[in-house]
């Protein structure tokens, strides 16, 4: 996978991203760490193309953010599932790949069984969100963004509203995903989650990447931010 931030700054109300300049490449999953507010949310959107910058470009595998085509190429799985409520999980999916990607009601119900039976689900399908666990239906968020075959999946804190017995069975079907030809960028607060799965760590701060490299960096924190906020998650 190949990363590049040139400029980046987003404002709100306040500034939440700040002059950032960022290039990597030839890795695989990116964890993007940090404390709540540092701007991690923002940027993965950013990245995604769910928002365009304030000011700044980003490419990833050398296609700009925002093109139509770059966002086609990419799935995303939400802090919490934003499944349709009113459908079943299969229908959760197929709907997406009928409406937006033009397959048969066939070609799709064969995509959605796969991808449902990747994430351990092949027996729910037919239920409503409501009647499966949270961790269940977050992993239906993932097989959904899994259907549509991206070459980048983007996780925003997909276990942030769930105990600790669900957030570790989303997570372990996600590092059950490691070797399926996806590139991954998430965030997450759960740091052996993070040292099991990223290849690369991106750690913010106020708005700004403060520190980055690979998983060794997090027993060996150079920046003050980054030895507080180890201090505080290990």
């Amino acid at each position: 996978m190949k990363i590049d931030i040139k400029n980046l700054s987003h404002t709100y109300d306040v500034e939440v991203l700040s002059d950032i300049n960022f290039s990597l490449e030839d890795y695989t999953s990116v964890a993007i760490i940090g404390v709540s507010g540092s701007g991690k949310s923002t940027l993965i959107r950013m990245m995604s193309g769910l928002e365009k910058p304030t000011k700044g470009q980003i490419s990833i595998n050398g296609s700009d953010v925002n093109e139509p085509d770059y966002k086609k190429s990419v799935g995303f799985v939400f802090q919490n599932h934003n499944l349709f409520p009113h459908l079943t999980l299969k229908k959760n999916i197929t709907l997406v790949l009928e409406k937006t990607r033009g397959y048969s009601k066939e070609e799709a119900d064969k995509i959605a069984e796969k991808n449902l039976a990747l994430l351990h689900l092949g027996d729910q399908g037919d239920k409503l969100p409501k009647n499966v666990s949270g961790g269940q239906a977050q992993r239906a968020s993932i097989a959904r963004a899994l259907s549509i075959d991206p070459d980048v999946i983007f996780l925003d804190e997909p276990t942030s509203s769930l105990d600790p017995i669900l957030t570790h069975d989303v997570l372990h079907a996600v590092e059950e995903l490691r070797d399926i030809g996806k590139h991954f960028i998430f965030i997450t607060h759960q740091i052996s989650f993070v040292k099991d799965f990223a290849n690369y760590i991106i750690f913010m701060h106020e708005g700004k990447i403060v520190e980055h490299g690979k998983p060794e960096i997090l027993d060996n924190p150079q920046h003050d931010s980054f030895k507080h906020f180890m201090k505080k998650v290990r």
